[in-house]
């Protein structure tokens, strides 16, 4: 079957996550060359993130020992590595990442393929993680319904993403047109993403399908707390703080049952 042809728009969004792919190989090779000598530590801060994550997402409901476990972006070092059953990870650079960080992607099984069009049965995995990913592909969308579709009707998803004061998704859409026209001219934290959303359209991407939302938290008022009290109390201050950026919005929800169950 022939795809859809692409439109200009589509095109020049997949470039955009193409090159933040390459932005963020070079990065992660760098990080391997650091840690080398200090595996141990990181590995302990990973084992503490994933049971952080395993421990919120209990509260809801008992999770197996041999739960079948998705992470779609798994990264370089995802939650699925120490978060227990039987686990795996779902990412684009895969293959790079299991060579340059052996030590524990080789326990879990790794796949290289795209959250928009994840590799997998419907209802195929107990539990699925989403950790601060869908900002850096290309369709936030797409990945939220694929996450949903890869769940246990009862399974648990865990989700989170950075989000921004709306005055930075104009400036990202700005970043992205210069681009697409051909000017060469990155901003290193728009060229490591391909949107940067607002905390209405983080819950949106969820809005429409079988999930039923068991927690929604953000810290939006925390961020700018803080960005308060680095900054000072002037106007240019209080201004800066209310143009918050890289707030944090989490998600914690379950697959509907069928009707009668």
């Amino acid at each position: 079957m022939l795809k859809p042809k692409q439109t200009w728009r589509e095109v020049k969004l997949r470039e955009r996550a193409d090159r933040a792919l390459v932005r963020q190989l070079a990065y992660q090779e760098q990080k391997s060359r650091q840690l080398q000598g200090h595996e141990r530590d990181t590995i302990a801060g990973m084992m503490s993130a994933s049971q952080h994550v395993r421990a919120l997402l209990e509260e809801v409901h008992p999770i197996p020992a041999d739960a079948a476990v998705l992470e779609v972006g798994s990264g370089a070092h995802g939650l699925v590595f120490y978060f227990g059953g039987r686990g795996v990870g779902v990412d684009p650079l895969a293959v790079s990442y299991a060579s340059l960080f052996p030590m524990w992607q080789e326990d879990v099984a790794t796949v290289a393929a795209v959250g928009e069009q994840l590799p997998f049965a419907d209802g195929a995995f107990d539990v699925v993680l989403c950790d601060n990913v869908v900002d850096h592909a290309e369709s936030p969308a797409r990945i939220a319904a694929e996450l949903s579709r890869v769940l246990a009707p009862g399974g648990l998803l865990y989700f989170t993403v950075n989000i921004h004061h709306p005055m930075y998704t104009v400036a990202a859409q700005l970043h992205s047109a210069w681009n697409a026209l051909g000017i060469k001219y990155e901003i290193r934290p728009f060229a490591d993403h391909t949107v940067h959303l607002t905390l209405a359209a983080a819950k949106a991407l969820f809005k429409e399908l079988p999930l039923r939302i068991v927690s929604e938290t953000d810290d939006v008022a925390e961020v700018r707390r803080l960005a308060r009290s680095i900054h000072g109390g002037g106007a240019i201050d209080k201004l800066r703080s209310n143009f918050f950026k890289n707030a944090s919005y989490r998600l914690i929800a379950m697959r509907e049952l069928p009707a009668g169950q």
